[in-house]
């Protein structure tokens, strides 16, 4: 099922994955999900081999959320495939697992390098998740979104105001003379 369309939406921020730079991160926005909204099994509980890969590593599915906020990847849908980390051409995707090799729930509030693989056949199996450690180098392009076989991604730069939001940072500009952005 595709990420929904008015994403975030009724989700909350349920922690954050940070950048080492000390400045970049984004939110992983919950809960997450076992079933779609038709009822469904949530892609990776429907897709064997991403089944056979948790079980192999002796770890249970746990729903996950979404990481990313205007570059958003729904890890309950991602089935690891890489086609977002092939199409990018500015490498916004890591390979979670490739930095740090622990369960995706606990990549959350975790802090990366961004040193992570991203190469498509790099992932270290089907548990790995495509995370949007660089969405801030995000161009916008949609190349991720049009190659996605789940339609796990959603990219949409009008999210930036749902992130400073939840990040308490966001201030709304006023109308009239003291507007920063008015134009004569």
């Amino acid at each position: 099922m595709p990420i929904a369309e008015n994403f975030p939406e009724g989700l909350e921020p349920i922690g954050k994955i940070s950048n080492a730079d000390g400045e970049h991160f984004h939110f992983v926005w919950g809960p997450g999900k076992k079933t779609n909204k038709d009822g469904s099994p949530a892609e990776v509980l429907a897709d064997s081999d991403v089944v056979a890969a948790y079980a192999a590593r002796g770890e249970e599915h746990v729903p996950l959320g979404v990481s990313g906020t205007m570059v958003a990847v729904d890890w309950d849908s991602c089935v690891a495939d890489g086609a977002c980390i092939e199409a990018c051409p500015v490498q916004v995707f890591q390979w979670y697992r490739t930095e740090k090799d622990i369960p995706a729930i606990k990549a959350i509030n975790e802090t990366f390098a961004g040193t992570g693989s991203s190469v498509k056949d790099e992932r270290k199996d089907l548990t790995d998740k495509a995370d949007p450690i660089r969405e801030h180098d995000c161009i916008w392009c949609m190349a991720c979104v049009s190659v996605c076989p789940p339609q796990a991604i959603k990219v949409d730069q009008s999210n930036l105001e749902a992130h400073e939001k939840a990040a308490g940072t966001f201030k709304k500009m006023e109308s009239g003379s003291s507007n920063p952005h008015a134009h004569d």
